[in-house]
């Protein structure tokens, strides 16, 4: 699939299929473009009406070509694409740019021709873009294979629009504002190729420094979240996401539903995946601007220094607004700065130097603030006045040696611009607003924020996980088998049991005498609930009594709650009144899931109670969720100060709530029927915590399948199902498991039993890098496109990692490269065969086409074991072979 890829944006042969002489055509600007734009291979015009178009001979139909055509671009009536496409690869064309619109967008018959696009390519294995596109530009071969007006400048942004209309206007401004490209593509409809395809394609280009995105609909979530986490930690992915209020105004049955709007989640999936999101088009090329020139910003700390009051207060207004900090001067920077400011300078952040500050005397604000600890970024402000000297200024700027990032705002226009080109060209991005220099700040430091959760070894879970999956995937059997969607309250909580979540005991009456006997008996006070499938919300119906001290107040209560649930439901089925045991805890927190139509079932955690629709306090996460993730999740609401402790009310045991997040998560992920949770209140302390009250809802149309138990998930989870246990040659157990996050002291012990022959036969290296930062790259993984199996050994009580086989797959599972180390002590056990025999059944089952890999001569061990299994030498250097195994053939052979 890669290299299909590179048949289309990287081809030697291009025919411009229904190519024109008719001004005003999109086949007429397609094949001016195309010989207009520097591109040095062949392009071929295609029109069975002409003899030759813009003085090039042009051909009936793409079979007639004399030479293989690489790309087609095809500019046709949608009614004529199919047949277009079905010769196309009949002739062995490699990629296909679909131009033409009414496809998918223009009702059934259009729909019909967009799905036969996509067989017949896929017939052919041809990469298509579009169709309804406006085409790709590659700048750095000269190559336009669009209908726009103009060639884009080369450089090393690759940008990705779903309108082709906002294609041509961003063209035209990055012309005025000499912005470069290394890819402009608009992808259209999306028949074949998406955004998944082209951010592992981009992620792969070294001409490529960051990918920009315009997006208005996803396909296909799970390979994008895939190809964004894989690369977002080394390329910068910033996407512009319209339709903010698509889903997320309708309405719920749960509080969960009502918060968990589709553009919520969307910002949860981007967040996760170390996207950086923009609300503006000016946002996505200022911030891919600054991350290309600055580094990120450690903290949320600003210092402003700045030649007037006025934008000064401007910047910090705006950047208290928006979540960020006004760094705190310590006392030396102070008394560094009132050695070099006049007297009457502000004496605080934002440092005032003056009207008539010169270039020295904020050059030497900028540097004291930049070398203060309690500064992580620096925003410098320039407005011109009689005595200032804006380029002077710019070159002192420029002239400053630091490792935080700097910003400049030279407000105004013609008597800045020579200051402003100063600094463009030193790297110093520069804006004509504060708060757009702010913005960019901000928007850096969450991105700062993300990446830590890639490099954030998580703490171990406090407990073992100890569910009962069968239990609970029997108890909702039975519950679809009725004919059910929602479960009674009772279910609810049983559920919640069986995934270690605590709930009070309590029990459902029938009678107001049955439930005045079971109050007195499990002890007062009580609290007492309306038992309906009907009524969700029952505090809205009446249908809640609380702190009830006697049976004479039970029975009343029974009476009342039965009455109100009648009058304000008529038609709901009353099971009776729930009683429980009355449990005072201080806080009440939100805990729910609702399974969005794209990224499937969203965690929502936030403050609870009958105000949560008021407060709106809640953060979101996708599953799978370890320890660290959770911790985020919690950190962005603003309950998290609270349950931290608040005018003197002791804190809440946070690990406790981290936790019950990872357990949650694991609902959700062994329960894919289920549609919508909701718990609240879960009343906590710093004792721990029970839910109150919960609210479930099955899918009724989820077919579930067992073989593919997580293909509701969009984040591949943990695959447990891989595990075995081994007897090494010494008699000793060994436990072969996929690899986690948490396993990264371990990891970093086993180097310690490691020579240097065997990190040679590895990594082609005498030396490794056992850092966080190294080790964090093997151990935290994505399971969709890498495997790694650990073996796992006890001595002396103690467990170790004794080895660890790898296999890394591209993007589109055509080949995979394998990877083994096994720690010294246990070398010539067996454990390097039964390591590789688990990895190679993993990747025949993943689906992987070809096994690669890259042996020294000197490890002759290493090459028998492959070539038992099957591997074939295909490559020969001085240091080595490169070995090979067609997974395929060898599935058709068994």
């Amino acid at each position: 699939m890669a290299h299909r890829l590179e048949k289309i944006f990287k081809p030697k042969t291009i025919a411009a299929i229904g190519a024109s002489d008719q001004e005003g055509s999109v086949g007429n600007a397609l094949i001016k473009n195309l010989l207009t734009g520097g591109f040095e291979g062949k392009v071929y015009p295609v029109n069975p009406k002409r003899k030759t178009i813009q003085g090039v001979p042009c051909y009936r139909s793409v079979s007639e070509i004399p030479d293989k055509v690489d790309l087609a671009v095809i500019a046709t009536p949608a009614k004529v694409v199919p047949a277009v496409v079905e010769e196309c690869g009949r002739s062995g064309v490699g990629g296909l740019v679909v131009l033409s619109a009414g496809f998918a967008e223009a009702g059934a018959e259009g729909k019909a021709m967009y799905q036969d696009i996509l067989k017949k390519a896929r017939k052919y294995k041809m990469r298509v873009i579009g169709p309804n596109c406006l085409g790709f530009i590659n700048p750095s071969i000269g190559i336009n294979a669009s209908f726009a007006a103009d060639m884009a400048l080369p450089g090393n942004i690759a940008f990705i629009s779903q309108s082709g209309a906002l294609c041509t206007g961003i063209l035209d401004w990055s012309l005025d504002q000499s912005v470069g490209f290394s890819h402009f593509v608009s992808i259209g409809s999306m028949v074949d190729v998406g955004f998944a395809d082209l951010i592992d394609y981009f992620g792969n280009d070294p001409n490529t420094s960051s990918i920009l995105i315009y997006m208005e609909s996803l396909k296909d979530p799970r390979r994008f979240m895939s190809a964004a986490r894989a690369f977002a930690r080394n390329k910068p992915i910033i996407v512009l996401k319209s339709g903010k209020s698509e889903a997320g105004a309708k309405a719920s049955m749960s509080h969960t539903g009502s918060l968990a709007g589709n553009d919520a989640v969307f910002e949860a999936a981007f967040r996760r995946a170390g996207i950086i999101r923009v609300e503006t088009i000016a946002q996505l090329f200022n911030i891919a601007q600054a991350l290309a020139m600055q580094p990120l910003p450690k903290g949320n700390r600003l210092a402003i220094v700045t030649n007037a009051g006025g934008p000064g207060v401007l910047a910090t207004d705006y950047l208290t607004e928006k979540g960020g900090e006004l760094a705190q001067l310590a006392p030396a920077t102070m008394e560094r700065l009132d050695a070099v400011l006049p007297a009457h300078w502000s004496h605080n952040n934002p440092v005032d130097v003056l009207g008539d500050a010169g270039a020295e005397k904020y050059l030497e604000a900028v540097r004291a603030c930049n070398a203060d600890e309690n500064v992580d970024a620096t925003l410098v402000v320039l407005t011109p006045q009689e005595v200032t000297d804006p380029e002077a200024i710019a070159e002192a700027l420029v002239s400053l040696k630091t490792q935080k990032p700097i910003f400049a705002c030279w407000m105004g226009e013609t008597e800045v611009k020579e200051g402003r080109e100063i600094l463009e060209r030193a790297k110093i991005p520069n804006y004509r607003y504060p708060e757009s220099a702010v913005e960019v700040f901000l928007k850096m430091y969450k991105y700062s924020k993300n990446l830590e959760l890639f490099y954030e070894t998580p703490p171990n879970v406090p407990e073992k996980l100890n569910f009962e999956k069968e239990a609970a995937r029997e108890l909702l059997a039975g519950i679809r088998k009725s004919g059910r969607v929602q479960l009674n309250e009772l279910e609810a909580k049983q559920l919640l049991n069986y995934y270690d979540i605590a709930t009070p005991p309590g029990q459902v009456l029938e009678t107001a005498e049955l439930a005045a006997e079971y109050a007195a008996e499990i002890g007062f006070p009580v609290a007492m609930k309306i038992a309906s499938p009907d009524i969700a919300h029952k505090t809205d119906v009446g249908g809640i009594k609380l702190n009830l001290e006697s049976g004479k107040e039970v029975k009343k209560a029974f009476e009342r709650i039965v009455s109100n649930a009648k009058s304000h439901v008529p038609d709901a089925k009353i099971e009776g009144v729930r009683v429980e045991k009355m449990i005072k805890k201080p806080y009440e927190l939100l805990i729910g899931s609702k399974k969005d139509p794209i990224f499937g079932p969203v965690i929502v955690f936030g403050t609870g109670g009958i105000y949560v629709e008021l407060y709106k306090d809640t953060s979101m996460g996708l599953p799978p969720q370890n320890m660290a993730l959770a911790q985020r999740i919690i950190e962005n609401t603003k309950a998290y100060k609270l349950l931290q402790g608040f005018r003197g009310m002791p804190g809440v045991d946070l690990e406790n709530i981290q936790f019950l997040l990872v357990k949650f998560s694991y609902l959700l992920m062994d329960l894919p029927e289920i549609k919508e949770v909701d718990i609240n209140p879960y009343a906590v302390d710093e004792n721990g915590g029970v839910a109150l009250d919960a609210h479930i809802v099955l899918d009724e149309d989820y077919v579930i399948d067992r073989k593919r138990p997580y293909d509701h998930l969009v984040i591949c989870p943990y695959p447990t199902q891989y595990r075995r246990e081994i007897t090494l040659k010494n008699g000793k157990k060994a436990i072969l498991r996929p690899i986690r996050p948490e396993d990264e002291p371990l990891e970093a012990a086993m180097f310690d039993h490691v020579s240097k022959q065997s990190i040679y036969f590895r990594f082609f290296s005498h030396s490794f890098d056992v850092s966080h930062n190294s080790l964090v790259r093997y151990t935290q993984i994505d399971y969709d496109r890498e495997m790694a199996i650990i073996a796992l050994v006890e001595e002396d009580g103690e467990q170790k990692m004794a080895g660890v086989v790898r296999v890394i797959s591209d993007a589109w599972k055509e080949t995979a490269e394998y990877a083994i180390l096994v720690a010294d002590p246990w070398q010539d056990q067996g454990l390097g065969t039964a390591l590789t025999d688990f990895i190679l059944e993993i990747t025949q089952e993943k689906g992987i086409h070809k096994l690669f890999a890259e042996v020294l001569h000197l490890n002759e061990v290493m090459s028998h074991v492959l070539k038992k299994r099957g591997f074939q030498v295909v490559e020969r250097s001085p240091e080595g072979v490169r070995l090979e195994l067609d997974l395929v053939e060898e599935e058709m052979m068994a």
